[in-house]
Formats: C-alpha cells, structure tokens, sequence
C-alpha cells in the first residue's frame, strides 16, 4: 500500500501537469525576432512587464499588520472544488482551470482537492467533516487564501472561514479580480468597479462596533430621537448603491460615444465581424494576425479586456470592421455579463461572428458551450457564426478532424504560423453580407469621389479606364445605386 507521502507527492506532480495543461500552449518567453511579426508591436506589453516581484528579497517585520502582508508578498492558495456531475476528468479540468486563472491573478497555488457530492454543502459548501480536513491540508501547506470553484453565498463564506481560519474567496471574486488587474481603459475600469459592487452588496459584513446603530431622529441626537437609526452597514450599502447608480450612468455615457460610431459604420455601410471565443483560445493573436493591431498576447488568461476595432480589407477589396472582444470562460459571473453588456453589444450587432476555440485544449466542446451561453445572453443569437478552430498546428490532427465533422461552418488555422489564414479571408468575405444592386456606370474622371465610394461601400466586379472615364461594373447598396444611376448606360 503506498504511503501518504508519495501519494502526495504523485498529486503535486498531477496538479503542476493539470495547471500546465491549463495554459494550453507552451509558455515561452516573447521575443521581438520570433513573435513580432505575428502579433505587431504589442503596445502594453512593456507596461505589463515593467513591474516584476524579485523573490528573496523580503524584509517585512513580524508584526506587520495582516492587509498589509497581503500587499508585500504573493498569496499561497489552496484550491478546491465540489464534483456534482459529469466525470471525473470533468472535474479535473475544472480545477486545473481555477489553478490557470489563480496564477493569472498573481497567486502561487499550492494544492487543490475535489470533493464528491450531490449538491455543494449549504453551510460550508463542502460539509463540516472536509471543511476541517480542509483546515489541516491549509496549516500543512502554510496556506493563507482558500479559492473554491464555484460561487459561494455569504453564508458558505462566513462558516467556511470560520473553519479553516484563512481567507476564502469563490471563483467570482477572482475573476473580478483579473479584471480589476487587466483593465485599462475608463469604460473597462467603471464596468469592472460596477460588477465588483454588485458583488461585495449582500457580503458586506460589520465587525464589532461597526454593526452599532447610529443615532437618528430629532435635531443634534438629544431627547427628541425616534428610533435608533440606521446600522453602519446599512449605511456602507446605501452608499454602495448610490455608487453604482452613478457608475451606471456613466457606463451608459460611454456607451452613446460607441453607439455614434457603430451607427457611422452603418450609415456608410460597412459590414462588421466580431471575434468571440474563451479566454486564451487566442483571440487577439488572430485579430493581429489579420490587421496588424497590435494587441497585448500573453499566455494568461483575460489577457485582454479592453474591445478594439480595427479596419481591414477582404481579398477583393471590400472594407469591413474587425472587433475583439473580451473572453469568456465556464461559469462566468452574471455581474459580469450585465456589466459588460454595452461592450458585449459589439457581438449581437456584428454581421458575423468569428467564433475561436482552442483546438489543442482537451476538451474543446465545452468551451463552445460556454462561449455560445453568453452570446445567447446578449441576443446574438441570430448572428452567422464561424468556428475558427485556432492553434491547429499543437492540436492533435484526429481531434481537430472529429471537431470539424461536428462543427459543420469550421475552419482550423493558427495564428502562430498563419496557417489557414488565407482560406479564412476567403471565408469572411464569402460570408459577409453583400450589397444588392448591381450596377454598371462610366463615371467621368472628374468624379473620382464615386469611384472611391464604389470601392470603400460596395463589391466592384470589373473595372476598366477608357477614354471617356471610369467603367465599373459594381454590386451596391440602394443609396450608391442612385448616385450612380446618371452615369448608367441606360441614362446616357
């Protein structure tokens, strides 16, 4: 019978192979020769790398105080999940997700366990008896953070903390706080401060004289008082509330900037595709590779927050817009999705859909799932969909083979190599929607803004210089079509 210790060594050894499945590529340090012509210039790279933590250099005192030891140092985690369903490979790969996106956060993980239940434990989401063996792994680990994979109600927090006497936070607050950690611009930034309060609203907890009630009633508190007022928690909520009333008001400021501008694409008739996928599938690294964008690509989950839109051109020519988007992962918190509908707005308006998946990851189906949850939350579910299976040259060839008989509309490509990139322009444009009037016109060549409209707004056919002017031959919307009907044949 094998002894404890090596049965704990092999589930390290087990945990560090799940943690670097996870990550899905091999993590390679960037360098300009190699990557640069795949994903441009990189623009936040620099910043992202300008602070990094140096080990062993510590020289914090014993009595430092316990908020700010959790500003000097990495947090040590112990990771732990509840298997209600499916297998236990199902499991697993859950767990070792919560290890990817822990590390991601800046946290050093140290182990993890899965627990067998019906349902999560309503007082300690594990049940009393693990809770305390729990409390053992973390004293043996010197753990000081307990994640658990799932949501947790403030209840399950307070009773599970009670337990093992460490810090617990759920998946939810740590997505939260990837975001808060990744986003950059001043819509990102309130979107993340709006689903963090919508979080921390029913888990505000008082602490000792924090809960006492506050005199209320008549002038100055003297005998004239009616009731004893309000806690100092309730007033810490009342202001929370008066806060994301204000964040959303802003948000939706913000949001009229974006509307003017998607309604200019409209009004000039620009098709527009949207990139959606889950997190690290390698969304940013195909949206560089078809425009150049220069966008921040990490071997890190939620990389990138911030939506970017950028032009490009299809292989005949006509314009459209490409727009990424943030990424998505299992079980994504639903303050999220409500604080980042406005930006996830770019998906249901779009005119296609580029949905990537990760074709190395070992289950690659339920990441569509996923992924395809949240466009329906948004209303996109009416928008054409690819699936743009990426990362083909790591992925197993059988595997990539068996997803594209399941997924009918698929392509696989990647976006290190630029594999399949050419067939997916092909796809795009083949894709996007036409306009739908042709027509054949001579325009002079003092109106050459026509023939720049021609190309920018609509699907020029043939195009030939004579001697009289420009003859085109071009499919275009009705509005094109009747700044051009003087210079018809039938007209002249």
């Amino acid at each position: 019978m094998p002894s404890s210790s090596s049965t704990s060594q092999d589930s390290q050894r087990a945990a560090h192979a799940l943690r670097a499945d996870a990550l899905m590529e091999e993590d390679v340090a960037w360098s300009h020769e190699i990557d640069g012509e795949r994903d441009g210039e990189q623009f936040d790279r620099s910043e992202r790398a300008a602070l990094r933590r140096v080990a062993g250099l510590s020289t914090e005192l014993e009595d430092v105080t316990e908020v700010e030891y959790r500003q000097l140092r990495l947090e040590r985690v112990v990771l732990v999940g509840v298997w209600t369903s499916g297998t236990a490979r199902d499991a697993e790969n859950s767990l070792a997700e919560l290890a990817a996106l822990a590390e991601t956060a800046g946290a050093l993980v140290l182990d993890g366990v899965v627990q067998r239940r019906d349902k999560p434990d309503a007082a300690t989401y594990i049940g009393s008896g693990k809770a305390n063996e729990l409390r053992d792994i973390v004293i043996e680990s010197g753990a000081d953070t307990v994640i658990c994979d799932g949501e947790l109600s403030p209840g399950q927090l307070i009773h599970l903390e009670d337990v093992v006497k460490v810090k617990v936070i759920d998946r939810t607050a740590l997505i939260l706080d990837i975001f808060a950690q990744h986003a950059k611009s001043r819509e990102g930034k309130a979107q993340v401060a709006l689903a963090q309060m919508q979080y921390m609203l029913p888990r505000l907890r008082g602490w000792g004289q924090s809960l006492s009630r506050q005199m209320g009633g008549g002038k100055g508190g003297g005998l004239a008082t009616r009731g004893p007022g309000e806690t100092k928690i309730e007033t810490d909520r009342r202001r929370i509330r008066e806060k994301m009333a204000k964040m959303r008001r802003e948000i939706a400021e913000m949001k009229t900037g974006r509307d003017v501008k998607r309604q200019e694409r409209r009004r000039n008739k620009v098709p527009s595709v949207a990139i959606a996928g889950y997190t690290n599938a390698g969304k940013s690294s195909l949206l560089n590779r078809l425009t150049g964008a220069g966008v921040l690509v990490e071997n890190a989950l939620f990389a990138t927050l911030d939506p970017t839109v950028r032009r490009a051109e299809t292989p005949s020519g006509r314009v459209y817009t490409l727009a990424d988007t943030v990424g998505f992962v299992r079980h994504l918190p639903h303050h999220l999705v409500e604080a980042f509908r406005s930006t996830m707005e770019e998906v249901g308006d779009s005119d296609l859909i580029l949905h990537v998946v990760d074709g190395s990851h070992p289950n690659p189906e339920e990441q569509l799932a996923a992924v395809r949850e949240v466009i329906r939350d948004v209303g996109a579910t009416g928008v054409p969909e690819i699936v743009v299976i990426n990362k083909a040259d790591a992925a197993d060839p059988l595997e990539l083979q068996r997803l594209m008989r399941v997924e009918k509309r698929s392509i696989a490509v990647s976006a290190r190599t630029g594999q399949g990139i050419d067939e997916l322009l092909e796809l795009i444009d083949a894709e996007l929607p036409r306009p739908a009037v042709e027509v054949e016109a001579l325009i002079p060549y003092t109106h050459g803004k026509l023939v720049a409209r021609a190309h920018a707004e609509g699907e020029v056919l043939s195009e030939e210089h004579t001697a009289e002017g420009t003859l085109m031959k071009v499919r275009v919307h009705e509005e094109l079509a009747s700044d051009l009907a003087p210079y018809t044949p039938a007209a002249a």
